[in-house]
């Protein structure tokens, strides 16, 4: 159990937690901000890992995702109602800018240093499918469909469309929740004896530890997203500064808040494990979108914001060839390090234009 219960992972969470709440009284260093995110970061994938290890995939990855996304959600929300009007296309840009990194930046590293060290690489394709699948539905609900409509000028949904997307939205990553952990779980594991090797390597951690993990992984993602706001005017400041367009500022900060889910991709993929990695790519971009578009809608709903949810033609053709690409580089149920460099690309050209667009 002492493996399970290293001092110094519960112990950084609850010092980064201290430092957000000394930046309330006094000025706090973005390096020091920032060496403080990373060290939260490295807590937080730890007891990931742990209740991972204790309730098996693909609950594991579950966790990760939606307590990332929850929080994710909580900060996108609260930033909008203090920024009024301002913040109208606020939740597009975090959402599209979480759903690329999520897309081509994870799966391409993880596809692509798995490939380098393990050559060919298996995993489950039905599970992979069936999230790709209800990602493209919500995708291009919430965030192409709205160029579209008529009812309202504009790339925004009138009220009752918003709302009925809204519920839409909730409902289909309700039901992907549900075929994941309930009804076809074994879609979602790694195929032949790597789910039995994974489970042999060493004791799941106890109750106790178990409990540790759980509340340390609140307290970790917590402060990341506290961090991440903190250094978020630093970062736009710096972005000014440099003469780069306001949207880069929104994918340096999802960026930061998708570090755990990002480490603990990674480190899977290095190990062999690929459909965890998966699980826990594709499971974070539904929720993002899952959660974020309902929080938002209600938000708009509840205080009359208005919300720009689509986006322009630009972001619309990389979107729309990220998922033909994913689809197609996933459909085989075997990764190689082509499938990796391709998303990298795709995920380059999307950094770039957003820089220089």
């Amino acid at each position: 159990m002492q493996r399970f219960l290293i001092h110094w992972t519960w112990a950084l969470p609850i010092a980064a937690l201290a430092l957000v709440a000394l930046s309330f009284v006094w000025s706090v260093h973005p390096a020091l901000a920032a060496l403080a995110l990373a060290a939260t970061v490295v807590s937080a994938v730890h007891h990931a890992e742990v209740i991972a290890h204790r309730v098996g995939e693909p609950f594991g990855t579950l966790v990760l995702a939606l307590a990332v996304t929850i929080i994710e959600v909580g900060l996108i929300v609260s930033l909008m109602a203090s920024a009024g009007s301002g913040a109208a296309a606020l939740a597009r840009d975090t959402v599209i800018a979480a759903v690329m990194i999520i897309l081509n930046g994870i799966i391409g590293i993880c596809l692509l240093i798995g490939g380098l060290r393990h050559r060919e690489q298996a995993f489950q394709q039905s599970g992979v499918n069936a999230a790709l699948s209800v990602l493209c539905a919500l995708t291009v609900l919430s965030l192409v469909l709205p160029n579209y409509t008529v009812s309202e000028p504009g790339p925004v949904y009138s009220q009752s469309q918003l709302a009925f997307v809204a519920v839409v939205s909730l409902l289909l990553y309700g039901t992907f929740v549900m075929v994941q952990t309930v009804r076809h779980r074994d879609y979602f594991l790694p195929p032949g004896n790597l789910a039995e090797d994974q489970e042999i390597h060493a004791d799941p951690p106890d109750n106790r530890a178990t409990v540790v993990a759980a509340l340390s992984l609140v307290a970790a993602l917590i402060a990341v997203v506290l961090l991440a706001k903190d250094l978020s005017q630093p970062v736009e400041q710096f972005v000014a500064a440099a003469g780069a367009p306001h949207a880069v500022v929104g994918v340096v900060i999802a960026a930061l808040v998708l570090l755990p889910e990002s480490i603990a991709a990674v480190r899977a993929a290095l190990a062999n494990r690929i459909q965890t990695s998966l699980n826990l790519a594709l499971g974070s971009a539904l929720a993002t979108i899952g959660l974020t578009i309902p929080a938002v809608a209600a938000l708009s709903l509840l205080i009359d914001l208005p919300i720009a949810l689509g986006l322009g033609s630009k972001n619309i053709v990389l979107l729309l060839l990220s998922l033909l690409v994913a689809a197609t580089s996933l459909g085989t149920g075997r990764t190689t390090i082509l499938q990796g460099a391709v998303h990298l690309v795709i995920f380059g050209v999307y950094l770039f234009t957003t820089v220089v667009p």
